[in-house]
């Protein structure tokens, strides 16, 4: 399964990202994922990204530019078993930054969860202190819910509620 969008492919990830993911994972800017991991915790961490397509028929996709195949980041539906919500989540690697690339990959995948999956609702948890995730979520449309439920109740996060888009 794929996306396109006016500027980037939006594919299933898969083993020819596993440097950028680790790399992105053992730095400093994982630090409102629960980061920095270690390289091999990093690569487990993104091994669940990819086996989360296996064991639930989507996930989060590498989003690349047209023309070039280098993933500059994650983003998508994510629902791991212990999530008490469907989130849309999203990461930037190195490189990907400020240039609206996030924005173009949320805003497709939000599209595909409400429409394709048929999601009735959908998050975003993000780390307090990571304001361009809050400004990307709020640019969606998202609002925090004070009260929609933690994801992990012993490290809270903001929960930015999506409003729910037209089904395909």
């Amino acid at each position: 399964m794929q996306l396109e969008t006016e500027r980037l492919i939006l594919r299933r990830p898969g083993a020819r990202d596993t440097d950028r993911a680790v790399a992105f994972f053992t730095s400093d800017r994982a630090r409102h994922v629960g980061g920095p991991y270690t390289p091999g915790a990093a690569w487990r961490h993104f091994a669940a990204e990819v086996g989360h397509w296996d064991l639930l028929g989507f996930g989060m996709w590498a989003f690349c530019a047209r023309g070039d195949d280098t993933a500059l980041g994650l983003a998508g539906p994510w629902c791991p078993g212990d999530w008490p919500e469907t989130e849309i989540g999203w990461v930037t690697f190195e490189g990907g930054e400020g240039k609206g690339f996030a924005f173009e990959a949320a805003d497709a995948a939000l599209d595909h969860a409400f429409g394709t999956l048929g999601w009735p609702t959908a998050v975003s948890y993000i780390d307090a202190d990571n304001a361009r995730s809050r400004t990307l979520a709020e640019r969606l449309g998202a609002r925090i819910d004070p009260d929609a439920p933690q994801p992990r109740p012993d490290a809270p996060c903001l929960v930015y509620r999506h409003p729910a888009r037209g089904r395909a």
